[in-house]
């Protein structure tokens, strides 16, 4: 009954989307999301606990605020950018898409070095992937499967567009190692919070967050290059994607050290993007459980 109704509801907004002006779309959603924003108690006091943690005093409640509901906001927009890129022709997509520093992954690409592409919940990430793969070549992403079948099977359908292969996260790391054996180009998210038997301890915002090590194991054991990428927008309908410098993992005889400093220089380069443009990031999940969970026991 759930899966009937996700689809439902799925249905009515494609249908809008597509009869809507974009400019009346954007007032719509601009208003969708500040009710959301209103009723969603739950993930405004996490995202408020978020900001507190990363900021402290340095922003005013009034700017919190702000970036709570442009994060609000942003979530909805990619939805709407989600739903218009079901089969999307290759042209189109790359039309709204600008790359910056494009020659570091043409760079690694031309020497047939194995690539890690790490992101973040940031900007329209839904977008990111696809946007490669049109342009640069097929790449293999990892992601966590939907409790909701029928919104599984459409988020699958829209991210497996233009030779993406979509893992599981649960046990994923033995496909990885096939992927990165294969000379596939392999894209992770990062930034999210990870058990203390998952993750490794590394400074984010100048608190102890617990952070995935996966990249920063395939990237030591395959001397693979770990090349950032981040996508963000200024009116969510041209979006720019920005490759950073490479993340070399060293490989030396202190193992953990190597992975350690690999995994901190992920979580530094995320927070500066995060810094640069707050509003783009997903505030709305635990990031700093692990360490903090009383912070977030919030009614």
């Amino acid at each position: 009954m759930k899966d009937k109704f996700y689809l439902f509801l799925f249905n009515c907004l494609k249908f809008m989307i597509w009869i809507v002006p974009n400019r009346v779309m954007y007032i719509l959603m601009k208003g969708l999301s500040f009710i959301i924003y209103s009723i969603d108690k739950k993930h405004r006091n996490i995202a408020r606990v978020n900001l507190n943690l990363a900021y402290g005093d340095t922003l005013s409640e009034e700017r919190k605020e702000t970036i709570i509901k442009a994060c609000y906001l942003n979530l909805v927009l990619l939805l709407v950018d989600f739903v218009k890129n079901q089969g999307i022709s290759k042209e189109d997509l790359l039309h709204k898409v600008t790359f910056k520093n494009e020659k570091v992954l043409l760079d690694a690409l031309k020497k047939d070095q194995k690539i890690i592409l790490m992101t973040a919940h940031y900007g329209n990430w839904e977008l990111l992937p696809i946007s490669i793969a049109a342009k640069f070549g097929p790449l293999t992403g990892v992601g966590r499967k939907l409790d909701s079948e029928v919104m599984d099977h459409i988020l699958k359908k829209n991210r497996q567009q233009f030779d993406i292969e979509m893992l599981d996260k649960k046990g994923a790391m033995r496909d990885m190692i096939s992927v990165l054996k294969n000379d596939r180009m392999l894209g992770l998210l990062v930034d999210q919070n990870t058990s203390t038997k998952e993750g490794i301890l590394v400074d984010f915002f100048g608190k102890p967050v617990r952070h995935t090590p996966s990249a920063a194991i395939l990237g030591r054991r395959f001397s693979a290059l770990i090349i950032p990428a981040f996508i963000t927008s200024k009116d969510h309908q041209h979006y720019e994607i920005t490759f950073y410098e490479p993340i070399i993992t060293k490989k030396t005889e202190d193992k953990e050290k190597d992975i350690l400093e690999s995994v901190q220089k992920q979580a530094k380069i995320t927070e500066d993007v995060i810094r640069e443009k707050p509003e783009e990031w997903f505030w709305l999940h635990q990031r700093w459980k692990n360490q903090f969970e009383e912070y977030y026991d919030v009614k």
